[in-house]
Formats: structure tokens, sequence, C-alpha cells
């Protein structure tokens, strides 16, 4: 059950596991998959979203992050600065005039040896988990059960409900990916379970805003397989992506697996017109919201996202304050 905090200060994370085949596990079962009939009734008896809570992050890990203690480890180190940074400095977020995070962790099989053969293979499994298994269905109908656990339809545009809560889809490495897919899933109609775009009756809800870290997926595929999320996808925000060239999972490892560097690396590089650049920035130094106006933002973390620790470089390297500051200026600009 949902704890606000830990009694040391840090977050405290709601973790859903996903099985090999994308579905839910039910640790309190023996692990056995949630069949889609009692996808409701599992999220009810797993998760529960504070009434005062005014922001709900959905995180998901990504390589060799499946030991939950794992996972949780990385996510606190951005969402501890994330709560940390906004009870420093409330001021640099007008718009947040009060934060209250709810932090969800997906956990999935992404354990492999450290090497170019392991780092195909979870590359392998992901794929495999969202474009033959149900990962991205699952994760779209866990989006959709959040935006119905708070009731009623988008407020203004965007998806803030009469109780105040946002939502807002932060992923690293392959799980980046995982929401992507999610986000672009539930706005197709012969595959939702519940759909995402208010613009046409049979959609209910949005996302805000999706930034993932490191993404461990082709610079080119928001112009291909992707696309759909910037033209016909409930996503409000803009999609940001952090890079950085210190990352050898993405420059390197990537590479090996698909002849050329992941986004995690070089930013996003399609579609033409869509996309803009800037340098991450400090927490003192605020983002112009023009800045992030362009449907794909690719920010450049390589002078922050620089640890050099092997194989994968700085792949993980993202536990900072100026990660935190960019997530509380997107939550900040989503009002």
């Amino acid at each position: 059950m949902w704890q606000a905090r830990l009694t040391d200060g840090a977050v405290t994370f709601q973790v859903l596991q996903l099985g090999p085949d994308g579905r839910f596990v039910d640790r309190h079962r023996g692990g056995q998959p949630v069949g889609w009939q009692d996808i409701a009734a599992f999220l009810d008896d797993n998760l529960v979203i504070p009434p005062h809570a005014t922001d709900i992050f959905v995180w998901v890990h990504g390589w060799r992050n499946d030991r939950e203690d794992q996972a949780i480890a990385l996510a606190r180190q951005v969402f501890d600065r994330v709560e940390g940074g906004y009870r420093a400095n409330p001021a640099r977020y007008p718009r947040l005039r009060s934060f209250v995070g709810a932090y969800i962790l997906i956990n999935w099989p992404s354990s492999s040896l450290p090497t170019y053969r392991g780092y195909a293979r979870v590359r392998e499994r992901a794929h495999m988990m969202t474009e033959r298994g149900h990962a991205s269905r699952v994760l779209a109908y866990l989006l959709g059960y959040l935006d119905r656990y708070r009731g009623g339809r988008p407020a203004r545009g965007t998806l803030r409900m009469p109780s105040g809560q946002y939502l807002h889809c932060v992923g690293h490495s392959f799980g980046g990916r995982f929401l992507a897919e999610a986000i672009v899933d539930a706005a197709n109609p012969v595959t939702a379970t519940l759909p995402l775009l208010p613009a046409n009756p049979r959609y209910q809800f949005t996302v805000d805003n999706l930034l993932v870290f490191q993404m461990a997926a082709p610079a080119d595929i928001f112009g291909g397989r992707l696309r759909p999320l910037l033209t016909d996808a409930g996503l409000q925000g803009p999609v940001c992506l952090t890079f950085s060239r210190h990352d050898q999972a993405t420059c390197l490892l990537h590479k090996l697996a698909e002849r050329k560097p992941g986004i995690g690396c070089v930013g996003a590089r399609e579609p033409a017109g869509m996309l803009a650049s800037v340098r991450l920035r400090a927490p003192g130094d605020p983002y112009p919201a023009a800045e992030l106006s362009k449907p794909i933002v690719n920010v450049d973390a390589t002078w922050r996202y620089r640890r050099r620790l092997p194989p994968s470089g700085a792949h993980s390297d993202i536990g900072h304050a100026e990660s935190a500051h960019l997530l509380l200026t997107l939550a900040d600009l989503a009002r």
C-alpha cells in the first residue's frame, strides 16, 4: 500500500511487475500473470493514489535494473531530487502552487551480462515484449486506469482533473520505448483497452508529457514506428529526450546491435521540422517555454551525464539535480 514518504525522507514507490510476455505479474499469487479480465481488480488491490497528490509519475527502468532494489535505487536518485528541488526553491516553478508526487515504478526483466551480447539480448526481449507481447497494451491500460481512478474527463485540454492531478511518463533506456509504445497503442482503436485521445469521443484522457533519459532506440524511430506519438496520440506536452556522448550503451553497444548509435547518444534525428535541441540546464537556469515548444526536444546532457562506468559509461548517470529541474519544469509547464 501507499506511503507518502519513508522515514529517512526518501520517496516511496509503488511497484508493478511485468513478466517476459509483458503482462502484469501478481506476486501475491505465486507470480501468476494477470489476465485482461482481472487487470482492474489487480490495480485496485495494488495501487493507491492519495487524494492530496498533485502529480503522478509512471517510471519504467532500463537495462540491467530488474532487481527491485536496483530499479528503486536509480529512480530514487532522480525523484528524491525532484522532491528536494521543489522544497528548496518552489519559486522556480511558479505554476506549481503545490506539489505532492505519487510515484509508480514498472519493473520488468532487463537483466543480462554487462556485455554486447547481453545488451543485444535485452534489446530483443524489450522488442518482443512490446511488438509481440502485451507490454504496450498493459501499460496503456494502466494509464487509462489512472485517469479513470481519478474520475472525469480532461480539464482545459490537459490531464488535470478536478482534484488537480497530472500524469507524467518518465522512462530510462528501453523503458522509454515501452512508454512511447504504450501511448501510441492506447490511441489505436483496434488494440486499445482504455484509449487516450480527447479529440475523438472514444478517447478519454491524455498524458501531460513524456521524458526519456538516454533512450535505447534508433535515432530515426520517431520518423517511423513512433511517428503516431507526435500526430495521433494523447500526449499534450513534448517528448523530451536526453542524450550524452559519454553513454557507451547507446553510443557503442547500440551501434553494434543496430549499426547506428541510439537516441541516448545522439538524440532523435527524425522527423525534420519537429525537432528542437537544448542544453540540459542547471536548477538556477530556467528553461524558456519556447525551448520546449517543439514536439520532440533533444536535451544535450553530455556536460553532466559523463560518469564512465564500464560497460555502459554514463548510461545511468542521470541522478542529478539538473534532471530533477527538467522534470519539475515540465510539470510546471503542464499547468
